[in-house]
C-alpha cells in the first residue's frame, strides 16, 4: 500500500489523465455557459470577450493546432533530455527527471489545453449557437497560460541538463529517505536486544520475482497490534527476491492469515523512495562516469564525494543492527534490518577507488568525504571510517605517489586519524 506521492512518481500517466478529465469538464461548463448564461448576461459581458461562431471556430482551430505542435514539441525535449542523462551520467539518472513534479504537471497542462480547444471546437456549432460566445476567449486563456508553462519548461530543462542539478536532486532524495528512518527511530524504536518474540513462527513468501520497492513499515505495525503479533521483516527494501522467497516471519500465540503481502510493493526495477543503497548508488554511478577515461572531470568527483560523506555521516546515526518497532503500549511489533555500516561505507567508495586508482586528486576526495563522515558521525563508528580509509589506502601502490602528492594526501590522512583517535600511516612517495 504505497502512498498516493509514490504511485504518482511511478505511473506518470496519472497526472496527464488528471489534466484531461480537468480539461473535458472545463469545456463542458464552458459549453453549457455559453448555451445558457451568455445570452442572458450578454448586456453584461465585454464585447471584447465574445466572438461569432464562425471567428470562434477559426481561432480555435488554429489554437488546437499549436497546442498539437507544442506538446508533440514537448514530447520531444524530454526524449532528448532523457537520452542525454543516459548517455552522460548514469542509466538510472533518467527517471529523476522524467518522475519530476513539474515534467509530470507540464505534460498535463499541454495535454489539458490540447483536449479542452479541441473539445470547444467539436461544440462549436452555428446551429446551437445564434449568439456570442465566451469559449473562444476561455481558450485563447488556457493557450496563454501553457505559452508561459512552455517557457518555464524550458527554463528547467536548461537547468536539469547541467550535473550539479542532478547531484542536487540526488543528494536530496537521499536525505529524504534517511529522515524517514530517522522519525521512525524517533518515535517508536528500541533496542534489537529486546526484540524477543514467541513462538510459533509462521512465514509468508514472495508471490512473484522481483526488487522489493517499498514496504509500509508503520501500517505493519499497526497491523501487527490489532492482532497481538509480531512480524519479522526477512528481506531488505532493494534486494531481489524469487517466487517462494521468504518476506515476513509471522510470530502469534494462534495461526493467523494477515495479508502481509498487500504492505510490500515488488516490481521489475528499483526505486529509491525507501531504498537507501539505490539512492546512494546513483549518486555513485555520476562520480564513476566523471572518472572515466572518456570524460576526466575530477572536479564533479570531488563535488559528489564531499556530499557522499555528509550523507554518510548522516547515515551514521541509523542504527543498522536492526530496528525494533512498537506500538503505543511499548509492545515490539516489527524487526527490520538494514546493511551493516561497514558494507555501506564499502559499496560506497568500492567502485570510485577502483575506477580512480591512479588519480591522486580522486582519492584525496574520498579522505576529505571521510573526513566529513567521521565529523558527523558518533565515536561507535570511527573504528569502521578508519578502516574504510586504510582499504582506500591500498589501492595506491607503495611508491606509486609523487613527494608533493604524498604531502598532500599524508595531511588529510593524519587529519581523519585524529577525528577518529587511530594511528596514522605514513604513505611512500616515488623514489
Amino acid at each position: 500500500m504505497k502512498p498516493i506521492s509514490y504511485t504518482l512518481k511511478e505511473r506518470i500517466w496519472i497526472t496527464p489523465a488528471v489534466y484531461s478529465i480537468v480539461a473535458i469538464l472545463l469545456s463542458l461548463a464552458a459549453f453549457y455557459t455559453d448555451l445558457y448564461l451568455v445570452e442572458r448576461f450578454i448586456d453584461h459581458i465585454p464585447s471584447i470577450f465574445l466572438t461569432k461562431v464562425a471567428e470562434g471556430q477559426t481561432i480555435l482551430g488554429i489554437l488546437t493546432a499549436a497546442m498539437l505542435t507544442m506538446t508533440t514539441f514537448t514530447f520531444s525535449t524530454v526524449l532528448v533530455v532523457l537520452t542525454m542523462y543516459t548517455s552522460q551520467f548514469s542509466p538510472r539518472a533518467p527517471e529523476n527527471f522524467i518522475r519530476s513534479a513539474t515534467t509530470r504537471h507540464v505534460l498535463g497542462i499541454f495535454v489539458g489545453g490540447f483536449i479542452f480547444n479541441m473539445l470547444s471546437l467539436l461544440y462549436l456549432q452555428e446551429d446551437v449557437f445564434d449568439h456570442e460566445v465566451l469559449s473562444t476567449t476561455a481558450g485563447i486563456l488556457i493557450v496563454f497560460f501553457c505559452i508561459a508553462t512552455f517557457a518555464y519548461y524550458i527554463h528547467f530543462v536548461a537547468s536539469n541538463v547541467q550535473v550539479s542539478t542532478l547531484i542536487n536532486k540526488l543528494t536530496a532524495d537521499a536525505k529524504q529517505v534517511i529522515a524517514q528512518y530517522i522519525r521512525l527511530y524517533e518515535k517508536k524504536y528500541v533496542s534489537l536486544e529486546n526484540w524477543a518474540p514467541r513462538e510459533p513462527k509462521e512465514t509468508v513468501s514472495a508471490a512473484r520475482a522481483g526488487y522489493v520497492q517499498f514496504i509500509d513499515l508503520s501500517s505493519l505495525v499497526e497491523l501487527a497490534r490489532e492482532n497481538d503479533c509480531a512480524i519479522e521483516v526477512a528481506i531488505k527494501i532493494g534486494d531481489y527476491v524469487y517466487e517462494g522467497k521468504p518476506l515476513f516471519y509471522l510470530y502469534s500465540d494462534k495461526k493467523k492469515e494477515l495479508p502481509l503481502n498487500q504492505y510490500i510493493t515488488i516490481g521489475d526495477e528499483r526505486t529509491a523512495e525507501q531504498d537507501l543503497g539505490y539512492a546512494i548508488q546513483k549518486i555513485v554511478e555520476v562520480a564513476i562516469r566523471a572518472t572515466s577515461p572518456g570524460r576526466q572531470d575530477p572536479n564533479t568527483a570531488k563535488d559528489i564525494l564531499i556530499r557522499l560523506g555528509h550523507l554518510l555521516g548522516n547515515m551514521s546515526h541509523l542504527k543498522t543492527d536492526g530496528l525494533v518497532l512498537t506500538d503505543e503500549a511499548g509492545n515490539n511489533r516489527l524487526l527490520y534490518q538494514f546493511e551493516s555500516y561497514s558494507d555501506i561505507l564499502y559499496k560506497t567508495f568500492y567502485q570510485i577507488s577502483y575506477h580512480s586508482k591512479k588519480d591522486v586528486s580522486v582519492h584525496s576526495s574520498m579522505t576529505d568525504a571521510l573526513i566529513v563522515t567521521a565529523a558527523l558521525a558518533p565515536a561507535l563508528r570511527y573504528d569502521t571510517i578508519w578502516k574504510i580509509q586504510l582499504y582506500l589506502l591500498e589501492a595506491i601502490d607503495d611508491g606509486e605517489l609523487k613527494t608533493l602528492d604524498r604531502d598532500f594526501l599524508q595531511k588529510k590522512v593524519n587529519e581523519l586519524a585524529r577525528i577518529t583517535g587511530q594511528h596514522s600511516v605514513t604513505l611512500k612517495a616515488n623514489g
